[in-house]
């Protein structure tokens, strides 16, 4: 990992954890260790402000391209369950992918339990979107 650990700004720290405190109510088992990875990895994270945030990390509302050690690639937008549209590649933080790549930064490289079993993935390119979501809305 470029930074270490997870890094990920304040407020959507804040909003990170009352999502992952739903993580007991999933049905779904590869999701439900997709979150539990996700809450064990954000205790050792770097919490940062929003003026500090580095440009390559994955956050909300991020268009994240991602390369699989099998050769497919994918490109995505990161956004909040309500905005989700996979059809449109709109994933939620609470799918399996997207509890993978949050926090991470351009070049780094996970594995993490899909449905279709474990995967190796590089983080290729990271586009912060311009318009952050207004986390004072959801918190």
């Amino acid at each position: 990992m470029k930074y270490g650990v997870l890094v990920i700004e304040k407020k959507e720290y804040v909003l990170l954890k009352k999502l992952m405190n739903l993580s007991g109510y999933y049905k779904d088992s590869t999701l439900g260790k997709s979150v539990q990875k996700l809450v064990g990895e954000m205790e050792t994270a770097k919490i940062y402000d929003e003026a500090d945030m580095p440009a390559d990390v994955i956050r909300f509302n991020a268009t994240v391209t991602i390369v699989s050690e099998n050769g497919w690639r994918k490109q995505f937008k990161l956004v909040m369950p309500s905005d989700s549209d996979v059809k449109s590649d709109r994933i939620s933080i609470l799918t399996p992918m997207g509890a993978a790549v949050i926090g991470y930064s351009e070049g780094d490289t996970i594995v993490w339990e899909f449905p279709s079993g474990e995967q190796r993935l590089t983080i290729e390119k990271v586009d912060q979107e311009n318009e952050r979501i207004n986390l004072n809305m959801v918190l």
